[in-house]
């Protein structure tokens, strides 16, 4: 998406053989870093073959391919996958700052141009988009998981946009340091809580969080059945439901837990 930021360019796809074809942004994600482009022609393409990102492995072998630096056209680089699961806060000049929560970490070479070609197994599936470098580590980049994007292609093709679920809480997950420091009885879920501004509050108003009866303070254990941690944010497993689902929530109010359904609302970017 950071690369398709600006809605007023005219964007142009260049195959290897130098052939240009004009684009059309269909849609953009408005939490991951993933934009849709449809290539304006009637030739026909030959596809690469959508991977999927459960049979990942950390160690396995992978393959880099984009326009490195915006000079080096098809540029490949081969490295391993060197962890699962990432959460980075990524940011640029075009989009400011966005979280992008359980994606690929890789060793392969990816730079300025990298973003937005693909991350491949060596079946030649596409397994993740590359998407970010750490600037201050050495061989640390990052890849959104392919199945991901394969949900965004679907709801472009069924919808003609992306729909994104919401529940409308500001949080904070608890770790054990965490409860500990605030001496709450359980070391796991995520309490709802106000941020430093009153631009941040616990609860957004006329949200599906409001009109469920959730409140600051409140402490979600489970949401769906499973529990809430730090490898399994709220964030995280929001976005396996849709838009108007209805879910179940664990809630430790007051000492005594209660079941909280709450109808998703569509976040609106």
């Amino acid at each position: 998406k950071h690369v398709a930021y600006d809605d007023k360019a005219e964007y142009i796809v260049i195959m290897s053989d130098g052939t240009e074809y004009p684009a059309k942004i269909l849609a953009k994600d408005p939490v991951q870093d993933l934009a849709i482009m449809k290539i304006e022609a009637t030739t026909k393409f030959k596809a690469l073959t959508l991977g999927s990102a459960e049979d990942i492995q950390i160690g396995q072998s992978v393959i880099a391919i984009g326009n490195a630096l915006g000079e080096f056209q098809n540029t490949v680089s081969v490295g391993v996958i060197s962890g699962l699961g990432r959460t980075v806060i990524a940011s640029g000049e075009s989009v400011g700052t966005e979280t992008l929560e359980d994606i690929i970490q890789t060793d392969a070479a990816i730079n300025k141009g990298n973003s937005g070609g693909p991350l491949l197994n060596l079946k030649g599936e596409v397994i993740g988009i590359n998407t970010a470098v750490s600037s201050s580590g050495q061989n640390i980049s990052f890849a959104i998981s392919i199945d991901k994007a394969k949900k965004d292609i679907e709801q472009v093709k069924g919808s003609g946009k992306i729909s994104y679920p919401y529940m409308g809480v500001r949080y904070v997950v608890i770790t054990k340091e965490y409860a500990e420091s605030k001496k709450l009885s359980v070391d796991y879920g995520a309490i709802i809580t106000k941020g430093t501004t009153a631009d941040d509050p616990a609860i957004a108003a006329g949200s599906p969080a409001e009109k469920a009866g959730l409140k600051e303070g409140d402490i979600i254990l489970e949401m769906g059945g499973e529990k809430i941690g730090e490898n399994n944010t709220i964030a995280k497993m929001i976005s396996g439901y849709n838009p108007n689902d209805s879910v179940d929530l664990n809630i430790l109010r007051d000492g005594k837990e209660i079941t909280i359904t709450v109808v998703l609302g569509e976040w609106e970017q």
